[in-house]
């Protein structure tokens, strides 16, 4: 019966009280979850806003602004700043830091976040979500500067998201086990639905953005080449291929399941090594996936241990399913070590199964 059901916020009044977290984190993520049922509403009344289509802008990132980015940035801003829970936050839509308005307390604690997550798929009603990672501020910091934030993933204290899709949920952690809790809308409250996710260490499904397959290194085309051989060839067992353009829905997929997701190093913008941003997306899913007992890696070291230079920093990233994980782990080694021999695929030749006869 739902009534019988844990609801977040008794969730994590109970971690606190079992791990000592500190009554200001707990109160800091009771904000941030109602900041993503403000946002859970907004997205699903869809085009009844008219929030639909682009807003001509362009973010730090060099991507174009959706309306619903810039409301859901504000939801999170707005629903955070006021609690006295926090030192400052970032935001994937934010050049700069946003620090707290001057008539508000300092916290203890940073906020860092994707507002809308794969936001280009809400013209075509697809799971989009919102992804936030926690970090303490320095001792004695009230206001923190980009420095501050530039901390390894293994600093968190909290990380998840908020999925916005056929229905709503939060999955999060507080380094003790991955939970998710989906939102109620008869009583406005995310229930504890799914406890202790855990990805199987096998898998038998992968997600890739197989139209940069020209851009990929050796090793990361020698892998997807195996995957599709399936049963032929070295692997022996077929495999499925998935790809939604959504971080929040991929992850979801395998902390359900199990799997594959990488956006690996690639040719294609030099200057851009990797696609997804380290501080407020790749850390945070990182921590959810190995809480879950799964791995995340850039190809060529842990992905929490990466020592970030920069706010907007991007990195390579492959994380799901712990033995494929070590797998590209293992050839991206053998790679840089020479031991490997160039990496010819004929499935990616002139006369091939992705490219048709010449």
């Amino acid at each position: 019966m739902p009534y019988r059901r844990t609801t977040l916020s008794r969730y994590i009044i109970e971690e606190q009280r079992r791990l000592d977290r500190g009554a200001e984190l707990i109160a800091l993520v009771n904000d941030i979850q109602t900041a993503c049922k403000y946002v859970a509403n907004a997205v699903a009344k869809g085009a009844l806003t008219g929030a639909q289509g682009g807003t001509g802008q362009v973010n730090v990132q060099g991507e174009e602004v959706r309306p619903l980015d810039l409301i859901a940035n504000d939801i999170v801003l707005g629903s955070c700043e006021w609690g006295g829970h926090l030192a400052g936050m970032a935001s994937e839509e934010m050049e700069a830091l946003h620090p707290i308005p001057p008539q508000h307390p300092r916290g203890r604690f940073l906020l860092v976040f994707d507002p809308l997550d794969g936001s280009s798929n809400l013209d075509i009603n697809m799971t989009v979500g919102t992804i936030f990672s926690v970090l303490r501020a320095p001792e004695g910091v009230a206001e923190p500067k980009v420095e501050h934030f530039l901390q390894p993933g293994t600093q968190q204290v909290c990380a998840g998201y908020a999925l916005y899709g056929p229905s709503a949920m939060m999955v999060l952690t507080l380094g003790n086990g991955v939970h998710g809790f989906t939102l109620d809308p008869a009583i406005g409250a995310y229930l504890l639905t799914h406890p202790n996710l855990t990805i199987p260490a096998d898998t038998q499904e992968f997600a890739v953005n197989a139209s940069n397959q020209r851009f990929w290194e050796p090793p990361v085309r020698r892998y997807v080449e195996e995957c599709v051989a399936g049963r032929s060839g070295v692997r022996g067992k077929d495999f499925n291929m998935r790809w939604i353009a959504s971080m929040v829905a991929e992850v979801h997929r395998i902390l359900m399941r199990g799997g594959l997701f990488m956006y690996p190093r690639d040719t294609k913008d030099p200057a851009k090594p990797g696609r997804l941003r380290l501080l407020y997306e790749a850390n945070p899913m990182a921590w959810l996936v190995e809480q879950a007992g799964g791995a995340a890696s850039t190809g060529r070291e842990r992905l929490l241990d990466v020592q970030p230079i920069a706010l907007h920093q991007r990195v390579p990233v492959i994380l799901g399913s712990r033995n494929e994980v070590e797998r590209l782990d293992r050839y991206h080694a053998a790679y840089d070590r020479g031991e490997d021999q160039p990496f010819f695929s004929p499935l990616f030749k002139e006369r091939s199964l992705y490219f048709g006869a010449a």
